[in-house]
Order: structure tokens, then sequence, then C-alpha cells
């Protein structure tokens, strides 16, 4: 599977953001009455149920718990095992904390025999201990942060793994008066994106207006009402390669990867039943989705944690502080601009993949480090 995963190009490394359409799917048409959006989601995460243990990267958050919830559900209706919750807990990461939410919604779901805690302090640093055992193995994926379930992954080693990816585009990617840009283009995940001229200060002149110019083509195209938008979503280069990254890895170690949020039954269901909503807001789109038969403490609003200070840890200032200039596209990337991005702490989050990249550029030339591993 190796093979098949996507690989970000030099531009997305450089932009720190994989921007772009694939082309329309094909999706076979459907018989019959269409599902609601809950019963499609039921439907979606049955096959990886049956193929326990099922974990379900769960963070607390709306999308992972939708999906845990949905899970559970279906497993007790179902006679299977009941999914397993697999959370990171972070030190020395308080805008990541969370623990209040996910045990108020592990109770609720009476999950917590089978919840299991992963503890990370450095370990998940962008060029930390596993994310180069990621890199070596695959080279660079997108987005930078795919190292975060390759542990999970390896835990469901020959079962399968659930989780929300889609949902933040999916059910809440609506476009937003301007504010916070620098913020949103900095999260690791993909995710809803806007963006300004000036965020891009690593970049060459030409190369920053490329990306500026690409963005703002890509925003216009952005429908308004829900059926388009959702079906735009599925289509986001960002997503569709986070999706096939995490499958490859996935599949590697013989682990079924389902994202039912983005699953063709989803989509269609969403279509159908709430397709010309316009601009819904998230909350109201979850108890939508939820009809009541979900508890509601899945769909209530809370806030969103920030992941910057798992990534961003020593590993990673230790590299940029020792930076040497090579490792990245001189013809897109302003060295001596980068070089006074990552001079401050912490450094600018857009260049979360240039890190990866030089540690990648690296690991080939120094002395006693081994060679990425050939795809197996």
């Amino acid at each position: 599977m190796t093979d098949l995963i996507p690989r970000p190009t030099d531009r997305d490394v450089a932009y720190g953001i994989a921007l772009g359409l694939d082309p329309p799917r094909t999706v076979p048409a459907r018989l019959g009455p269409v599902p609601t959006p809950l019963a499609a989601l039921e439907r979606a995460v049955l096959p990886a149920l049956r193929r326990p243990p099922c974990l379900v990267s769960f963070s607390g958050g709306l999308d992972s718990s939708l999906v845990l919830a949905v899970a559970a559900r279906v497993a007790r209706r179902e006679g299977l095992p009941d999914p397993v919750p697999v959370t990171w807990r972070f030190t020395e990461a308080p805008r990541a904390y969370e623990t209040p939410w996910q045990a108020k919604i592990i109770a609720e779901l009476d999950l917590g025999r089978q919840w299991q805690i992963l503890q990370a302090g450095d370990d998940l640093d962008l060029v930390g201990p596993v994310a180069r055992r990621l890199l070596t193995r695959y080279g660079q994926l997108y987005p930078a942060d795919r190292h975060l379930h390759l542990p999970i992954v390896e835990l469901a080693r020959s079962g399968a793994l659930l989780t929300g990816l889609g949902g933040e585009q999916v059910l809440a990617g609506w476009r937003r008066r301007p504010g916070s840009l620098r913020t949103r283009l900095g999260r690791l995940s993909a995710g809803s994106r806007r963006a300004a001229p000036d965020l891009f200060p690593w970049l060459r002149p030409e190369a920053r207006r490329q990306a500026w110019r690409t963005y703002r083509a890509e925003q216009r195209a952005e429908p308004h009402r829900l059926a388009g938008r959702v079906a735009w979503h599925l289509r986001r280069r960002d997503l569709t390669m986070a999706a096939l990254s995490l499958a490859a890895v996935a599949a590697d170690h013989d682990v079924l990867a389902v994202s039912p949020l983005m699953s063709d039954g989803f989509a269609a269901a969403l279509a159908t039943h709430h397709g010309r909503t316009r601009s819904p807001s998230r909350p109201e789109l979850l108890d939508a989705i939820a009809d009541a038969a979900l508890p509601p403490v899945i769909a209530a609003r809370r806030t969103r944690a920030a992941l910057d200070e798992v990534f961003f840890r020593e590993a990673t200032r230790e590299l940029v502080r020792g930076w040497d200039g090579s490792g990245v596209d001189g013809s897109l990337v302003d060295v001596a601009a980068l070089r006074r991005e990552w001079s401050a702490w912490p450094i600018n989050a857009g260049t979360a993949a240039l890190v990866q990249q030089v540690w990648l550029a690296g690991l080939s030339v120094a002395p006693g480090l081994p060679d990425l591993e050939a795809p197996r």
C-alpha cells in the first residue's frame, strides 16, 4: 500500500497547505430511498465494528464524539464488541486539554472500561520519535501531523480504526468573516481555510502571490448550500490526501481505516435531507443528524483544542536552531525569510511541513543515520 500513498508536492510543502480540488468522482446511483444521515453513519461504521478490535481515535471534539456515539449505538444493537476509544493526553500543552469533555462523553456512553489513554510529552514533536518512525518508513506525508495516528494504528493491528476525519469540513467548513486568519492557516490538520497574502512570509514573492491567487480562486468557487458544499469539500486535495495517507498507513498494519463522515452514503444523506440549507451552524447540523437519538452532550458546544503545543517541542526547536539553510526548495522558499521565521519561538505553524522536509533531507546525508526504508 505504500506505493499508493499520495505525496505532497513541492508547493504543498512550501505553502504548508495543499490547495486545489481533485476531479469529480463518479458515485454509483443509489437505488431505493436515501437513509437519514444518522442511519447512513450507522451503515458506515458497521464494517469497522465487524472487524474487532475496533478502535476509535477519540479526542473529545465534536466529530470524534459523534463517531464514537454512533459506533457504540450500532455495536450494542448488533451484538458486536464495543468500540475502543483511544485518547492522547499531553503534558505541557494546556491548550490541548480536553479531559473534562472526554470523561463526560465516555461516562455518558458507558465506555470507561474500554477507554485507552496514551501519554505524550515530546513524543509527538514534528520530528520527534514517533514522527521519525513514520518519516523514515514512508517519507513525507500529508498532513504533517499524520504521525499522531501511528501508535493508534499499531494498537489496532488486524482490526479497524474509526476517525472523525472530514467532520471539520463536511459539518463545519462554512465561509467565515475575515479574522483570525493566521491561526486558521496554521492548523496542521486539513481544515477550513482562510488566508491573506502576508500569511506566507517565508515564500519568495512570486510563490507567495501564486499561493494567494490559488487560494482565492478556490474560495470563490465554494458553494453556499449544504449539498454543494459537502461535495466540494470531499474533492479538496488536503482532505483526500489526509484520508488516503491514513488509509494506506493503516492497511500497511493490516488495519481497516474508516472515516464515516467522509463516506458517500453520509454525503448523499446530508444532501438529500438537508441539502438546501444555507450555512447551518455546526451545532445545528449535529442536532439535526443526531435527531434526539444520541445523548445531547455529543453535540454540545465546546472549545476546540489547539495542538500546536503538542507538535512544536524540543526536537523541532533544536532542528530549526541549527538549520544551515539546506533541504528546502529555494525556487519557492526564501531561505533568509524562513530563517527569520525560525529564529523566534514558537515558529510559524505553516512551516511544519518544511521542518519535516529539512529533517528528511539531513537523514540521507548525516553519517551514522539510516536511509529511508524501502516501502514494504
